[in-house]
């Protein structure tokens, strides 16, 4: 698949899930990698550097997508000849695309081991690790229930749903508006994470704070299952992570819209969850609380300060 089919893609949501997005970008890049004819290196990183950009351009809250693009690029640094590049990219595109199958395994063998045999466990939207952790309590011989909530605008519980009933798990399928409704029925909470901020904040589906917000009233512990290049590097130094707006008509449809001309429909597609309404954040490196998420950040990311001025022209302005 092409570097622009691959962002069309991502940006019209086909492909989704920050994890699916990260391992996208960095298949598109080692594809384009093999497919460029440049003659001379900086021609070859020229063509590289610009489809890096595309790809973070397509979606600016979820920086698995910038995390792993800046891990593939950083392998051209020092490198000298078009074919060694070429080779740097892909190595380090499929080493990505590897660690991060083996990221949600070993998360999913992780957050298990936070669930109780009869626990009743509420989750929003469709996370590929925080399902992981369920179907991997549900594997090992727990007797767990779920309730999966249906996510508007764009309907992820459904996925969600389909994967749970496919895992045999006892699963109960709510409106979003009913969480605080159900929350006394619930044992605990997991969700996933688009992004994780230095301070421990997590930036999630739409209605992710909510539910936060409800199971801490209600003394509900709440996971966040996260890989580490979830983790946001950028706000070390006080940028914020940009909130996606997305276009009006996934929640009123045009021709209505048309009709009503004093009403402006606003479209969010992710929060921010406070890190004192989460209790741990469970990654491939372990369980950790909120407040330690600026060690992942500095011990496993790999960046430095010194890098985040440099690599704003790959960001294309999407940290305010």
């Amino acid at each position: 698949m092409s570097v622009f089919e691959t962002a069309e893609k991502i940006k019209s949501m086909e492909i989704r899930g920050a994890g699916r997005i990260a391992r996208a970008a960095a298949e598109a890049l080692r594809d384009h990698a093999l497919s460029v004819q440049a003659p001379y290196h900086a021609a070859f990183r020229q063509e590289m550097e610009k489809a890096a950009a595309i790809l973070v351009a397509t979606r600016p809250t979820a920086v698995s997508l910038p995390n792993a693009v800046h891990f593939v690029m950083t392998g051209l640094t020092g490198v000298k000849t078009t074919e060694e590049a070429r080779s740097v990219v892909v190595q380090r595109a499929e080493q990505f695309i590897q660690s991060s199958q083996h990221a949600v395994e070993k998360i999913a063998g992780f957050g298990a081991r936070h669930i109780r045999d009869g626990d009743t466990i509420l989750t929003h939207c469709n996370s590929e690790v925080a399902l992981g952790c369920i179907i991997e309590a549900h594997r090992s011989g727990k007797e767990i229930e779920v309730f999966a909530t249906e996510v508007r605008p764009r309907n992820q519980g459904l996925i969600t749903i389909r994967t749970l009933n496919d895992a045999g798990i006892k699963t109960n399928f709510i409106v979003d508006s009913a969480v605080r409704s159900f929350i006394h029925d619930v044992d605990l909470v997991i969700v996933g994470a688009d992004a994780v901020t230095v301070n421990g904040a997590v930036v999630n589906k739409i209605g992710t704070s909510q539910v936060a917000h409800t199971a801490a009233e209600a003394r509900v512990n709440v996971i966040v299952a996260a890989e580490t290049y979830k983790f946001a590097p950028r706000t070390i130094v006080g940028e914020l992570i940009q909130i996606e707006e997305r276009a009006p008509g996934e929640v009123l449809a045009d021709e209505i819209a048309r009709t009503l001309p004093h009403v402006t429909v606003r479209n969010p597609a992710f929060d921010v969850t406070p890190a004192e309404y989460i209790d741990l954040i469970v990654t491939e490196q372990g369980a950790i609380p909120p407040q330690m998420a600026y060690v992942i950040i500095r011990e496993y990311l790999g960046w430095d300060i010194g890098e985040f001025h440099s690599s704003a022209a790959l960001h294309n302005g999407q940290d305010d």
